[in-house]
């Protein structure tokens, strides 16, 4: 058997449905299999992942976490404070698992252990906004406070139409934001119901990017914002794009960008990575280019 070294796994118990208990025995012993020594680590509270890989993780040759996606934005919390990096490996075992998605993941929870023991680490980009880092997403406006506001019962039984069914509910009191913003080579005024700076090719579970330029490693975080509609007309006209993904319509702005300020003259609330991430009113993006080695399911080929 190949000594691969030291593997640190992290897990967290309540995620999506538990799934990873009745799994857990299954998942060690896969990395035993693959030559790892297995160290485990159980999440009982927020950024406790965070502080296991800043606690631990240098001393480990890989390390793999368990959860929803904001369990893994804790453990790039945790990996961006180091100073030598070891490759992470994602089991997914949220609800809406957009990263696991981008990045071509096993969603049965043995074959992802595999992947994540066995497979080639991939440098991907990490956002960072106002000090904050994430994977795949910041966001702001039209159901961005559904991910987090959900509640954790029904995203447990209901799944995708939890997220559905908390958004509909919303849809008569749609906000609106007057937003300033300012790229590299781009800046505008106006008036959004939607804003959000993604490193990823889905969403939330539904949106996808159909973009030819979108890479995770290229140094560049692609923007997209939604105009606020006038009229019913204009709002199904945003939806049919959506739903379309030509995000090369009227109603919409998309750019790809290395630094963006999103500034506005009242708090506005963001998402990041799914999970409520701070009222602002400026945020500050920006990339850093190929920053943490992710486990990917197809050998680093999007």
């Amino acid at each position: 058997m190949i000594d691969r070294g030291r593997l640190l796994f992290i897990y967290n118990p309540v995620a999506g449905r538990g799934v990873v208990k009745p799994n857990l025995s299954e998942i060690i012993e896969t990395f035993c299999k693959e030559g790892y020594e297995v160290t485990v680590r159980t999440t009982l509270g927020p950024k406790d992942a965070t502080e296991y890989v800043i606690k631990y993780g240098e001393s480990f040759d890989r390390i793999v976490c368990c959860g929803g996606d904001g369990t893994l934005n804790e453990v790039t919390d945790g990996l961006m404070a180091l100073s030598k990096r070891p490759a992470c490996g994602y089991i997914s075992a949220g609800t809406m698992n957009d990263f696991a998605h981008s990045f071509e993941l096993p969603k049965k929870m043995e074959d992802a252990a595999y992947v994540a023991a066995t497979g080639t680490p991939y440098t991907c980009d990490i956002g960072e906004m106002n000090g904050d880092y994430f994977d795949y997403v910041a966001a702001f406006g039209a159901f961005t406070e559904v991910a987090y506001e959900t509640n954790q019962a029904a995203k447990n039984i209901l799944g995708k139409l939890a997220y559905f069914f908390e958004g509909v509910k919303r849809l008569a009191g749609i906000k609106k934001y007057k937003i300033h913003v300012k790229a590299e080579d781009v800046e505008f005024e106006d008036v959004v119901l939607y804003g959000m700076v993604t490193n990823s090719f889905s969403v939330g579970g539904f949106l996808s990017l159909f973009d030819d330029n979108v890479s995770l490693n290229d140094g560049l975080l692609e923007a997209f914002f939604i105009k606020a509609p006038k009229n019913i007309i204009e709002m199904q006209t945003i939806v049919t794009a959506l739903l379309s993904g030509d995000v090369n319509n009227e109603f919409f702005y998309y750019m790809h960008i290395r630094d963006i300020v999103i500034e506005s003259k009242e708090d506005i609330s963001w998402t990041v990575d799914g999970e409520y991430g701070g009222n602002y009113k400026t945020a500050h993006i920006v990339t850093h280019n190929n920053a943490i080695s992710f486990i990917h399911g197809n050998n680093g080929k999007n």
